[in-house]
Order: C-alpha cells, then structure tokens, then sequence
C-alpha cells in the first residue's frame, strides 16, 4: 500500500457500522409475520412465528457461511429468503402471504433484528478521502440493500459514496470478484488502483484476492478472526479500528499503482376471485410527463462524459434498448421465467453502454424498475371494479391479483391510488414470484393465499393464453375474459369457443351477474 488509492471500497457491516442484536428483536419480526397472517385470516400462535424465525436466521447463517466456500456465489431473492428460510416450515398459504410481503419483510428484518452504529474513525476517513478527492463506493452482502441505504441516510452518509452495490439488488455475493469490479467501474477507476476494506477473511479478503484489487485491508469485528472455515488468502493489513485507516492514507504516496397498513380479512369461504391487474381492473394511457421525469432520473444516473450524445439522449437509448430487449425475449424464450431488474437495464438497456454505465444501471437496476412500472403508463380504473371487489369481501371471496408486471410494488401503488387496496388479500407479482403467468405455479401460489377451492374460484384475465389457460391448468373452474383489454374480441371468442375460457364479459363489474345471479 506504497501508493495512495484511485477509489476506496469499503464493507458496510464491520467496517462503517457494527451491529448489535437488539433485545426482543426476533419477538418484534414474529409480530410483524403473525400481523400479516391476522389480517388475511391466517392464525398461528406467536410461539411458533419465533420458533420459525430463529430457525430461518441459524439456516441462514449456515447458507451464508456454506455460500462463501463458493467460487462464484448467487445471491438469495427476498423471496426465497422468506420462503426457503425465515418460514419453509409453515403451511403453504400462509407461507406464500408473507412472501408476497417478502421485500418489506427483509427490508424491516435487518433493521428489527440488530442495532447498527457507526464505527469509530470513520466519518475522518471519510472526509478524508474526500478532502483528498478519492471517490468511495460501498460493497457488501445484504438481504435488503434498501435498509442499509435507510441506515446511511439516518446518518447522513449516503451522499458520500458515488456507488453502492448490494448483493441483493445484482444477484451476486461476496467472494464473488464481480461485486468489487463492479464498483470500480462505476467509480471510473481500475480495480488494479483500489483499496477494499472488509472485515471478514472468507468472504471480503477472499474477494479482494481474485478480483485484483490493490490493497485487501481489514478492520476488526466480530467473525474477524473466527472464519466458518480455513482461508488461505491474507490480508494486505488489519486494523484493530478504522481509526487506522487515516494513518495508511496519509502514509501512501500521492501516485498510483497503474493508471402496510393493517386491514381485516374475509372469514374463509374457498370461493375466491383471482383477477389480472394491466387490462382488467385498469387501462394504461401514455404520461408523458411521467416519461420525462423518470428519463431526468435515469439521465441524472448516467451523468456527464458520455462522447457526443446528452445524458438525455444516452437515457432514451437505454430505455429503449431496455424495451426492445424484453419484448424479444418474451418472443424467444420456451418458458416462463420472468426477467430480473439487472437483465433488463444492464443487459438490455446497457448493450451499447461503457463499463461505467452497465455498473450504474446494475447497481440501481431495482430502484429504476420501480421508478420505470410507476412511470410508464397512467392507469384508469375500469367500469365496475370497485363494485365486483366491495361485493366479494362483503360475501367472503378473497381477492388475490395475479399480475405479469415488471413492478409489484407499482400494482401496489395504483391499487391504493384506486382506493382497492382494502379489497385486496395480496398480489401476486411476477417480478417478485419469478415466473410469468401461464406458468401454474404463480397462480397456485395465488390459490393458497385464498384458501380457496379452484371448483369455487372465479379468475377474471384479458388474454386467452396467460389468463385462461394458466387458470385452466390449476383446473380453476370459472375463467373469464374481459373485453377492451390487451385481445381482439375474435380471439376472445375464439378461446371461448375452443373452451380455454368459459365466459366473456364487456366490464369487469359484468363478472357480478356471473357470480350471483341474483343480482
């Protein structure tokens, strides 16, 4: 470390924060699970939520420890988190709620389960390295990069890293060698020229060596020095505090190296309504406006240096490189896989793009398809939906929305923005689930959360082969099509006639005279 760095990484559990258990903090996840169970009519005793929660954390601890021997490791989605883990011992139905509440889930888990404070010494070595015009970026294995980004704004830190790459938000883990290349080109410095403070043997100096990276340093903590298994790479230094860090700055030549709300809900019945969301209880009109501003967002990411095109410019590519990548896959693939935030904007969006970019978009890959599923479209609330989801809760159907969206929380949004989310059990987001509608096992999923019996579920869709078939599969009896959403009415008919579907409806409130005829 003869040479002053071009960019810092640095760890964010063990070296800018140390953590703490909190007291009571696995009580307080198991209230928040049993809360979500209460309101959707499951009930299982608080006992058995800690049971499941302790159990989830020992296996985690052992998948993480299991996954650091690994040469390239994957990072867990907040589904299987919830699934796999913190829950796989419970019954299918309330197991597949919480995890349509997986990102929350593990977004507040981080934060109810530990306390995190600030380390000594790092806010100098922060200042520092900004004194000294080196740029900082954060790398570090987190369930929920979200609440680690909360906790640095809490202590308004955020604004000094120019990157933050989190294990769950690019797919990957530490020791995989991408995770600290991946910052280092997002910083515009080779990896060659950078430093890496972690505080773990197994998973960050492991890293450091097989990505290249300058100097490996270490700052004490707590596995430190216990690591799950024998390592044989070693540390460049170990510093007892990152009080230290400062001191190995200033000794380093000025050169380089190189150049929710709570709701209550329907006593079971097995009768449920499954319902599409895009075409059937809202239509997409174009917003131009919203457009503009989330184009702002993506060119504001994208930044200056970009040849002879503007960021503006560069940001309409990308988004339309983005489009046209998926709408091909969707052509192409055999299956039904869903696409993740990271193929789309880095692999897709980022075909034509630096190094630096494809960086940037995987890095905020998650945070613009939210932005990107808000601002595509305006939606409007079809004829009668309001009544059709009233009448189901008052007569104990439970209603579960089935959607193939690139933003489950976006659905979310628009269905409070309606006023339907009271209605509403859970939503069922492809994005989230993995898997895109006809594949069955995202319509199971949703026919669990409903307790529902399928010769008792009504699935109300707008296409022929996502909806009624994906229905028929799972043997629903009642599948519906509306009119006036994504399909021609000839091809409407047509599944009608072929018996893929066994009614049509011009508005989703039509589906009332199906269900009661009374009416």
């Amino acid at each position: 470390m003869r040479h002053r760095p071009r960019a810092v990484l640095l760890d964010f559990g063990g070296v800018v924060f140390e953590t703490s258990k909190r007291p009571g903090g696995r009580h307080e996840l198991a209230r928040l699970y049993r809360r979500l169970l209460t309101d959707a009519g499951f009930d299982l005793e608080h006992e058995r939520l800690v049971a499941s929660v302790e159990a989830g954390l020992a296996a985690l601890k052992l998948w993480k420890n299991a996954s650091s021997r690994m040469r390239e490791p994957r990072e867990l989605t907040h589904r299987e988190v919830i699934t796999d883990f913190m829950v796989s011992d419970l019954p299918e139905g309330p197991r597949e709620l919480l995890a349509t509440h997986a990102r929350e889930l593990v977004r507040a888990q981080n934060r109810l389960i530990s306390d995190h404070h600030l380390r000594p010494g790092i806010r100098e070595f922060l200042t520092r390295c900004q004194e000294l015009q080196i740029p900082l970026g954060i790398v570090s294995n987190a369930h929920s990069g979200a609440s680690h980004r909360d906790i640095l704004a809490e202590h308004d830190l955020a604004d000094a890293f120019g990157v933050q790459i989190y294990s769950d938000e690019v797919g990957i883990r530490k020791p995989h060698p991408d995770m600290l290349i991946l910052a280092a080109d997002a910083l515009g410095a080779d990896v060659h020229d950078c430093w890496y403070v972690g505080d773990t043997q197994d998973r960050d100096v492991v890293a450091a060596r097989r990505s290249g990276i300058g100097a490996a340093i270490v700052t004490r903590c707590h596995h430190t020095d216990t690591p799950p298994f024998a390592v044989h790479d070693r540390a460049d230094a170990v510093l007892d505090t990152p009080e230290e860090l400062c001191v190995l700055l200033d000794r380093a030549s000025d050169t380089t190296t190189g150049a929710t709300g709570s709701r209550r809900a329907p006593a079971r019945s097995g009768a449920a309504l499954l319902i599409d969301h895009g075409g059937v209880i809202s239509l997409a009109e174009p917003d131009p406006d919203a457009r503009a501003a989330f184009l702002g967002i993506l060119a504001d990411l994208i930044g200056p240096g970009v040849g002879t095109h503007s960021p503006t410019e560069v940001a309409e590519q990308i988004l339309r490189q983005a489009i046209d990548g998926n709408r091909r896959r969707k052509a192409e693939q055999n299956g039904h896989e869903e696409i993740d935030p990271v193929t789309f904007w880095a692999r897709f969006g980022g075909a034509e793009q630096s190094a630096r970019t494809v960086a940037l978009l995987r890095s905020e890959a998650t945070a613009l398809m939210a932005a990107w599923g808000s601002a595509k479209s305006r939606r409007r609330m079809r004829q009668g939906v309001d009544d059709l989801l009233r009448w189901c809760t008052t007569h104990h159907h439970r209603v579960v929305v089935v959607s193939n969206t690139v933003s489950g929380d976006s659905v979310r949004e628009q269905l409070a923005a309606h006023g339907l989310d009271e209605f509403v059990t859970a939503v069922v987001a492809s994005d989230e689930f993995g898997t895109r509608k006809p594949d069955p096992g995202i319509i199971r999923a949703a026919l669990a959360i409903a307790d529902a019996d399928p010769a008792r579920t009504w699935f109300l869709g707008d296409t022929p082969d996502n909806d009624a078939a994906g229905a028929a599969a799972c043997g629903i009896a009642h599948r519906i099509l509306v009119r006036g959403g994504s399909t021609d009415d000839p091809d409407l008919q047509h599944a009608l006639d072929e018996g893929v579907a066994t009614a049509i409806v011009t508005e989703p409130g039509d589906l009332l005279d199906l269900i009661d005829p009374h009416l």
